[in-house]
């Protein structure tokens, strides 16, 4: 993530240096290098360049950057929150889902009228929320900085403190409460059937006894139990087609 530097003036707060460019930036404009191109629009945004957007033929030119995709929701530009989370705290930021994916909006959308039974606002441009959320926008949460809130950041950082990195998962699936509870189970599970016995009748060969045991190398080892021996000397033969006695 870039370094985080103070913006405008003698305001009090902290934003790394390509997030005011990129909320500003005009998008969905024909890109003038390659006007007589097909799909020109700009809606791309370099994070280590922090310039004007653009085309998807200018991305050759940003080989190795950290290149975000601006798209459009309702005449209003928006940023997927799998791109833009990884380089920034989109904390107190309402999202939504559009096309099966979360985004979040770039600027503030002042919203006329406040619905009935609203309980919660943006705090910069009033559009209702849901009770969880403080801003509707990424510019929101800026002008929140910008009035002085110390509790709001754009920098991202794990859960115990530690510096986010893009290339890794924020968490351990292997960790959570969830895995171990499945982990102790199975392995309880193994325990119990290898001191389990099953036992099998021999049908007329007296008792044989087969068990599950733990073999001596600490292995587990199967033993299939003897299947009983049929007696065919014991089945009943089937009878004959009776005959009519003779008159």
């Amino acid at each position: 993530m870039g370094p985080m530097i103070r913006t405008e003036g003698e305001e009090d707060y902290m934003t790394p240096p390509w997030l005011f460019p990129m909320l500003r930036g005009s998008y969905f404009v024909p890109c003038s290098t390659h006007a007589d191109s097909n799909k020109n629009e700009c809606n791309l945004f370099c994070l280590d360049c922090a310039g004007n957007a653009f085309c998807s033929y200018c991305l050759v030119k940003h080989k190795n950057h950290r290149v975000v995709q601006i798209r459009r929701s309702s005449y209003h530009n928006v940023v997927r929150v799998n791109e833009i989370q990884k380089y920034i705290d989109i904390t107190c930021v309402q999202t939504y889902i559009i096309n099966s994916a979360k985004i979040v909006f770039l600027n503030e959308r002042p919203q006329p009228r406040i619905g009935k039974g609203v309980t919660n606002t943006c705090e910069i441009c009033c559009r209702s929320l849901l009770d969880s959320f403080r801003f509707c926008s990424l510019g929101c949460k800026l002008g929140g900085m910008k009035r002085g809130d110390q509790s709001l950041t754009f920098s991202v950082r794990g859960k115990h403190g530690r510096e986010y990195q893009g290339g890794g998962s924020e968490s351990d699936e292997a960790t959570t409460p969830t895995k171990m509870r499945k982990t102790n189970a199975f392995n309880r599970l193994m325990s119990g059937l290898s001191i389990s016995t099953v036992r099998f009748d021999g049908y007329g060969l007296g008792s044989d006894h087969r068990c599950l045991s733990s073999g001596e190398e600490g292995g587990l080892s199967f033993s299939p139990g003897t299947p009983p021996i049929y007696n065919h000397r014991n089945s009943s033969r089937r009878k004959g087609i009776p005959h009519r006695a003779p008159f």
